[in-house]
């Protein structure tokens, strides 16, 4: 992409409903042609700060910019597309049907390339989307939204319905899409495997706030996984870099920020942790979450 521009720029932002705050104090900013993970617990803010990006919900505090444009809750982006949970399709509809909707609804539609999306995976355009599977249902709905050639594509929990068949060849269709257009996606789920192999940039969210934002090999490259002896946290250890500890009667495992090989006794292994290990560290670290993160299997 040729826009010098972020492609999500949040500052300061926040949305409060009457049951109180779903996100505060969010600031990140998103790099062009990023394929980037939202994760975080059910009822962490995934939603609203995709509804607030999409344009569908106007800031309580803060802004949100796309493509350098800030959203003001008036529809989204021309050049995003947003591709929410419960994929709003025409049930009644054929998918030749939901293409000429498709079409009506845009003014940047590209024909050729919505269909072709369709038929590579062999769903026939005359079959009703009441009979397709939860599969093929996704793949319409990305047909859509991709069908608008955006420069980026918002996708909230997508793969929540399927499968792992269908999630990993939905993933597969998605990336090598990516790849060959060069979008930006942000990828919103509470499942560590949807993203963990194929997304380059993390932002994690914990009871509405923005726990964890950057490049993913950055971001494990700058903790470690200590492991060691029960019996409390050593003390050539700094408490400030210190993110999560857990014990067992025997072994003690410790999420820490920067490296410690020069303080650290032989009686400690150190390894880089994985995406899992990372997430998991800091949203144990944070508090009580309101729904539970599923690891990667």
């Amino acid at each position: 992409m040729n826009n010098k521009s972020p492609a999500l720029e949040a500052n300061n932002l926040g949305k409060h409903y009457r049951r109180g705050w779903a996100l505060q104090e969010c600031s990140f900013s998103l790099p062009t042609g990023s394929v980037a993970a939202l994760v975080g617990p059910d009822g962490a803010g995934k939603s609203t700060l995709m509804a607030l990006a999409a344009g569908i919900a106007t800031p309580t505090t803060g802004s949100i910019a796309v493509l350098g444009s800030v959203a003001r809750g008036r529809g989204p982006h021309p050049k995003l597309a947003f591709l929410s949970q419960d994929q709003p399709l025409y049930r009644r509809f054929i998918v030749d049907e939901m293409l000429h909707f498709g079409r009506a609804m845009n003014g940047h539609w590209d024909e050729r390339y919505a269909r072709r999306l369709i038929q590579d995976c062999g769903i026939p355009f005359n079959a009703r989307i009441s009979t397709l599977s939860g599969g093929q249902r996704t793949r319409v709905a990305l047909a859509l939204a991709l069908g608008r050639r955006p420069a980026a594509l918002l996708l909230d929990e997508p793969l929540a319905s399927l499968d792992p068949l269908a999630r990993l060849e939905v993933m597969q269709t998605l990336l090598a899409e990516t790849a060959d257009t060069g979008i930006t996606l942000l990828l919103s789920s509470h499942v560590i495997a949807d993203v963990e192999d194929s997304c380059d940039y993390l932002l994690l969210l914990s009871n509405g706030r923005l726990r964890l934002d950057g490049p993913i090999d950055k971001l494990l490259a700058a903790h470690q996984l200590l492991t060691g002896p029960a019996g409390g946290r050593p003390g050539w250890l700094p408490a400030d870099s210190v993110i999560e500890e857990r014990s067992t009667t025997r072994q003690m495992t410790i999420l820490t920020s920067g490296t410690t090989a020069d303080r650290r006794p032989s009686d400690w292994a150190t390894a880089e942790p994985t995406l899992q290990e990372l997430v998991l560290g800091y949203l144990r670290s944070t508090g009580p979450a309101k729904g539970e993160m599923e690891p990667a299997a």
